[in-house]
């Protein structure tokens, strides 16, 4: 059975009880995992097709990648990458002429066929608890050119792609944008059934034996994923603490032209001091709280003199 494309329950299972919800759970746990392994054997394969070693290819060129996590309608992740290859030195040096867009096209294909990671599912099988996690079929590889001069997907358009799933978060899958602290919760928890039902398999899987280090309490409300929703190799583009720098340094400007400073070339020294102000309440605060103090005395009299009355 399908759903059809007016059935207000797409993202939903059909049938609820049929549903492979460890798995679904288990899935988002261990695809940051997944991705960290095919990043690691992505340049073995590569080494593989050119018939020389990981050192030996590390000293040609570096594989540098951004990825960004998405949440499917059914409360699935999968990523958005782009991947890249580069001189040995980093994104200023090119690649060796061998390094074709075909060449890493058919690394990417071969790897993500082959990496796996083993997951306990907690449940007997005929072959053991254990089952394997794989990347699916649906894997789309693209191109990337400057400007699309050559037909494929242009770069504007591609980063244009990026940001838009780098600003969605898991609210698509349905569930919740802060931890579920307690099992109680979840019961009131503005969410769709589906999701309501990954919440609650990932509080039943984190009171199971083999399941402590996946830590599917605390990311229950990222319906198990506690993956960052993006990552990046160091040397694929401008590092966050570049840009922090660049950022402080345009304060730092804005702030000497509003104070009437000259713009120079002189260091700016930023001096941080505290100071002890006080402990305490405020005059007015002191006020209040003595009438409360009052308040609270009075009624404590009365009910001692009460008890003694009855007694």
């Amino acid at each position: 059975m399908r759903h059809g494309d007016d059935d207000s329950r797409l993202g939903q299972p059909i049938c609820v009880d049929c549903y492979d919800y460890s798995g679904a759970v288990l899935w988002n746990a261990h695809a940051g995992e997944l991705w960290r392994r095919f990043t690691r054997d992505l340049l073995a394969v590569l080494a593989r097709q050119r018939g020389v070693s990981r050192a030996d290819l590390r000293r040609q060129l570096r594989v540098s990648y951004a990825k960004v996590a998405e949440y499917q309608a059914r409360g699935l992740v999968h990523f958005h990458a782009v991947i890249r290859l580069d001189g040995s030195k980093g994104p200023g040096d090119p690649p060796p002429s061998w390094a074709t867009v075909p060449l890493l096209e058919e690394a990417i294909r071969r790897t993500a066929e082959q990496v796996t990671v083993t997951a306990s599912t907690g449940v007997p099988r005929d072959n053991g608890p254990d089952v394997a996690l794989r990347w699916g079929k649906q894997l789309d590889v693209q191109p990337v050119y400057l400007g699309a001069e050559l037909g494929g997907m242009s770069d504007g358009r591609v980063a244009a792609y990026i940001a838009k799933y780098a600003t969605k978060g898991a609210e698509s899958a349905g569930t919740v944008d802060r931890p579920v602290k307690e099992p109680i919760q979840i019961e009131d928890l503005r969410v769709s059934e589906h999701a309501r039902r990954m919440i609650y398999t990932c509080w039943a899987l984190s009171m199971m034996p083999g399941f402590d280090h996946l830590r599917l309490k605390e990311w229950s409300h990222m319906l198990g994923y506690r993956g960052h929703f993006s990552t990046k190799s160091r040397h694929f583009s401008v590092t966050l603490g570049a840009l922090r720098q660049a950022r402080a340094d345009y304060r730092a400007e804005f702030a000497r032209a509003a104070s009437g400073l000259l713009l120079d070339d002189r260091e700016t020294v930023t001096v941080s001091q505290w100071r002890y102000a006080g402990s305490g309440l405020s005059e007015g605060e002191r006020f209040w709280a003595e009438i409360a103090r009052q308040q609270i005395s009075t009624a404590r009299r009365i009910k001692r003199e009460n008890e003694r009355q009855k007694g």
